[in-house]
Formats: C-alpha cells, structure tokens, sequence
C-alpha cells in the first residue's frame, strides 16, 4: 500500500474550474527610445507571453483546457506557512514605507495558511495535482521551500508526481554567514524539491567554477591576455616515445602518453603543447574554455549567492530570489523556445530570466501590486534585450473573466437577489422595495449596485439619478466593478439636472472571499481623478497629464502624506493606447519609475500617419498597483 501524508480533511479531489481568460493588457513588439519604449506596431505572432492575476488555482484549472501537458518547467515560491503577511517595502523620494498587503491577501494568507498546517498542506495537494497535469512529458518542476513546510510537500510531491519521479533536493545557501542565536545551529539555507513528470525530463548538467582555478591557471598568455595552465601530459601503463616536434621522447617509467601521434603534431602545430625547463611536455589548457565541475545539490557557490540588501535587482519583496538561481534552474531543465511558468510569480524573476534565456513563459500571482511590478520589470528587461540586438516576445496581462459570478456562486449567492443583499449588507446599507435602479438606502444616500456581469454606462447613471430625484434624494453611491470610460468626469453634468450629488465607488475584487458580510469590513474606494491636457497640431498629439488625485488618501500613512510633494509622486506607472478599438488596451507607449530611472514623464508626442479621429486611452497606476483609466477623442 502506497505511503501519503494524511491530515485533517484531506480532499483528493481537485475542483477543476474553467473560466475563460479577459485580456487586459497587450505589450507587443517594441522599438526602443532612450530611456523608453514605444510600441508603434501590432506583430501578429502565435505566441504572447502570460501574465496574470488571480488565484492560481483557479488560474491553472482554466489553464488546462489549452496548455495540460504543454509546460517544460515549473518553477514555484510558494509562502512558507510562517505567518508571512504580504507586507511590501516601498519608497517614495528618500522614504522607506511598508505598504500593508490588501484585503484579498489578507484573506488568503487567513484562508489558507492562517488556519494551521492543515489547511496549507491542503492548499499545496490541489495546486500540485494542477501542476503534474500541466506538465509536458519532458518536464520538471522546482518547489522552493524551507525547514517549515518541506519535509511535509516532499511526502505529498512523492503522492503526487511519485517518489520514482524524485530527482533532488537541492540545497541553496540563502544567507552567506550564520545568524547569533541563543541555541542551536543557524538556518542558512533553503530546500528546493526537484521533480520530473517521468523518466524523459529534460537536464542539461551545469557546471560551477572550481576554487582551484586561480591555482590551476596562474599564467597569462601574452598578446591574448588568456589565462591558462599547464598539465601533465602522462598516465598510469606503458607505452612508445612520441614526436614532439623534432625531439623524440619516452614517458617517465610506468607512464604512457596521454595522445597518439596525429593528435601530438595537431596541438604542436596550435601551440597546445608547451615545455617545462626540464624538457617534460605539458597540455597548454585555458581557463575560458574549461566548462568548470559539476554541479551537485549543494549551491552554496558565489554565482548564486542571496541578494545583498542594496542590490539593484532588488523590487521590495523580502523573498526576492537571485535571477542567477534562476538562471540555473531554467538553464538545466528546459530549452530555447520551451514553455516556463510560474504561479506565485511575486516580484516576476522567474519570467524575467526566462525571457532573457528566450523562452515562453506564464506567470500568476494573487498580488495586484506584484503583477504590476513584473510588468514594470519585464517592460526594463525588454529594452535591456534590445539594446543587446535581441528580439524579446510581446507579452499580455489578464484577468479571469467571470470570476466574481464564479466565486459568489461557490459561496451561496446564487442569485441576484442574494448577491444584492450580499453586497448591501457589506456596504452597511438597508434594501429598498419598488425602485427599478436603486437597491438600497444608506443614510441619507442612495445606493445602486452594478451588475456582475456587464459595466456601468452613462445610461445607468442617468436612470438612477432620475430615479433618485424621485424618491426624493440628493445624494446617490454606485458601486460598480467596472465602470464605462470616461463615465468619471461626466457624474457632474448627468447628476446636476436632477440635482443629484453622484459618487461612484469601485467595488473591491476581495469581496468575492468573503463569505459572511457582517463580520468583515470592506473599503469601497471612490475613483481616483485623472486630468489631461491634450494638444493636437495636424497629425501630432500631445498628451500632459494635469492632475492626478489619489480616493481615500486617509488610508495612507500620515508619514508618506507628508512625504508627497506633488501629484506625479501618487503615479508609478501610464502608458498610451493611441488608437484604442473598445476592447483590448494596446500599450503604445509608457513610463514608468525604477531604480535606475525614477523621474517620471509626464507628457509625450505622437505622429499619426494617417488622418482621421482616433480614440486615446491612457492608463495610470498609482504606487499601490490600482489603475485609472481616461479616454479622450482627437481628430488629426
């Protein structure tokens, strides 16, 4: 009888969900501009690489349908069940500030490893079992994990993938000197579970450089500046004399020569063979061309050492992992053009260095915040490939498309009635009867509740002011998912005739998680405020951003209030859709802030060839990963 781990309420059947996949966002081939991108050409090609939000066992489900037995390499980092609670470093000019994690991940770390062993061990079985299915034939996968949790996942990998299937466990050095502590040895490293979908994986051996190689090669050959060495020319037997040149010599007693003759008068003719004073010959070797030794289970070599605290790869997360680990790690168990995914991307190092070693990749996380940071960082990463002459892949970012009905369903409202209800008690307002847009009453306000399934228009709103000034109240709230561009800057205008005081609110995507309203608190944030400047001069436009109001500034700490000196200090991020067809943001253009380059633009010129009216639709995301929309109309 097979040995598995048990705990409480173990369940070995996984849910298998299929949502269909919403793009957000599409990057496509870019030409590089100093200090920037610009995207001026939509390339047809069969494959854009992945980025995407949600949780990511929902994500590998949908996955399935198109990509079970697909993936070449699996990398995953999950959380350690220790109690980590998605806190984030961030800066703001010379301020450091820990940015706290969102209602979502609060949610899930308590869901999920805030309940004890049981419910993370339960949490790793389905994402695990999701995973083997992904994989191709020929693929492995790699769980990073520490002292904590490993031993457990080990149990279950050899349930899942089968302990035949156990290739390593690797050890990697995560700190470079031990910890003082009162007792015992210091935890200085992680381990990483290396397992492959069957006996065909993929390995490609790696090799480290020796300690010994400032010994073994110590000279330097003149004109060339090549380290090399020299070595012995002899081995244990017996054997002939052989031509060096025009000398003839014997092996010292016992010996033979390494090489015959024609292999002997090739490496005279290219300087291979060199002589000691005493006449001996030795093998001329050099250093650049020696592959190194093995690599074993133990990484504990300089090439991967941890990430220092000032390094400049760093992006805020604390469980940030070198890019060279990585490098290792696709390096050995995948090749050119394969398929890699990760699905607790966080900072997105795994997409990044498999982009740079060109291959496909995948990347999820639950963090909003953390997929804005991989697109930043994959946008940095692509203009370093092309400075370098290479041809980097377009890349999309996507949402689960019907996931909130999809979630309120599996948590008991199935109807729409029971979603109204849901959402006005989590919005602490009381239903109304007999009203066909307004659902309820808060206070002296009026609440409407948007639909799940479709966006709010201008229409909504104006019905629901109509209806508002008709019960008799001045004030309306409208919650909504998703609101129709532009709707924003039109509230004033379509609430004044009915004197109606209109407030939209984005209803949060954590709200799904929830599934008893009274117990739990949410923020519904108003819109933050967008203005823009656009300039048209014949065929150019010109887009300034004016202002930019963040909702609900209370929020943020008082210390980083103070800290904003002016409005672009709020924006991280936008980018241009210069010609925006009602479906898919097309990044044409960005800016964005990084280590390197934290000043922002925030104006940019674009030349249309053709003339014409044009839709434009800019793109803001604030420090803390939420997006603002606008979208203007131009005729050049």
């Amino acid at each position: 009888m097979p040995v598995e781990l048990i705990w409480d309420g173990k369940r070995k059947e996984v849910e298998r969900v299929s949502l269909p996949f919403q793009i957000v966002e599409i990057v496509n081939e870019p030409r590089p501009e100093p200090g920037r991108l610009r995207f001026p050409i939509r390339r047809e090609d069969n494959w854009r690489n992945k980025l995407i939000w949600g949780d990511n066992k929902v994500v590998m489900s949908s996955l399935l349908k198109e990509f079970a037995g697909k993936i070449n390499l699996i990398y995953i980092d999950p959380p350690f069940a220790t109690g980590a609670d998605f806190s984030l470093k961030m800066k703001i000019g010379d301020l450091e500030w820990t940015k706290q994690p969102s209602i979502i991940e609060e949610l899930a770390y308590r869901d999920t490893w805030g309940r004890g062993l049981d419910s993370y061990l339960q949490m790793m079985y389905e994402r695990l079992v999701l995973m083997r299915e992904l994989l191709a034939d020929n693929g492995s996968i790699y769980v990073h994990l520490d002292w904590h949790v490993g031993h457990y996942v080990k149990t279950i990998m050899d349930e899942v993938f089968g302990k035949e299937n156990f290739r390593n466990e690797i050890s990697w050095r995560k700190l470079t000197a031990a910890k003082a502590q009162s007792k015992f040895f210091s935890n200085v490293k992680d381990m990483i579970l290396l397992y492959s979908k069957s006996d065909n994986a993929t390995f490609n051996p790696q090799f480290i450089k020796s300690e010994k190689d400032d010994k073994n090669y110590p000279y330097v050959e003149e004109g060339t500046g090549r380290r090399y060495g020299s070595f012995d020319f002899t081995q244990k037997g017996s054997g002939p004399p052989r031509y060096f040149g025009d000398k003839l010599l014997y092996p010292p007693p016992g010996k033979h020569w390494i090489w015959d003759q024609e292999k002997i008068n090739k490496a005279m003719k290219e300087g291979r063979i060199i002589f000691t004073s005493s006449g001996l010959p030795r093998i001329k070797r050099y250093l650049d061309e020696k592959k190194g030794n093995y690599l074993g289970d133990l990484w504990v070599d300089e090439e991967v050492a941890p990430l220092s605290a000032n390094s400049s790869e760093r992006t805020g997360f604390d469980t940030q992992k070198p890019e060279a680990l990585l490098k290792r790690i696709i390096l050995a168990s995948s090749n050119e053009g394969d398929l890699v995914a990760d699905f607790f991307c966080g900072s997105g190092t795994t997409l990044v260095v498999a982009e740079k070693l060109n291959r496909k990749w995948i990347g999820c996380d639950l963090s909003k915040f953390a997929i804005h940071t991989t697109r930043k960082r994959m946008l940095d990463t692509i203009l370093e490939l092309y400075k370098q002459g290479q041809s980097p892949r377009p890349f999309e970012v996507l949402n689960l498309g019907n996931y909130q009905k999809f979630k309120f369903a599996e948590n008991g409202h199935d109807t729409y009635k029971k979603y109204l209800d849901f959402m006005l008690k989590l919005y602490q307002a009381q239903p109304i009867k007999g009203t066909k847009y307004l659902h309820g009453r808060k206070g002296n306000y009026m609440v409407m509740i948007g639909p799940l399934d479709a966006i709010v228009t201008a229409r909504d709103v104006e019905a629901a002011a109509r209806e508002c000034a008709d019960v008799g109240s001045k004030k309306l709230d409208i919650l909504a998912w998703e609101f129709e561009m532009g709707l924003h800057d039109l509230v004033d205008e379509i609430g004044r005739p009915y004197g109606v005081n209109i407030t939209l609110k984005q209803i949060p995507h954590q709200v799904v998680e929830i599934r008893n309203p009274e117990k739990e608190e949410i923020r519904f944030f108003d819109l933050n405020y967008l203005d823009l400047d656009v300039k048209v001069k014949g065929k150019t436009v010109t887009i300034i951003i004016k202002d930019f109001i963040i909702a609900n500034p209370e929020y943020v700490p008082q210390e980083v209030r103070k800290k904003i000196k002016k409005f672009s200090d709020w924006i991280d991020y936008w980018a241009v859709d210069w010609n925006y067809q009602n479906d898919t943001f097309t990044n044409g253009w960005q800016s964005f802030r990084t280590k390197k380059r934290p000043k922002l633009e925030l104006s940019v010129n674009h030349t249309y060839e053709e003339c014409g009216r044009y839709k434009i639709l800019v793109k803001v995301i604030d420090i803390f990963g939420n997006d603002t929309n606008k979208l203007v109309e131009v005729e050049v």
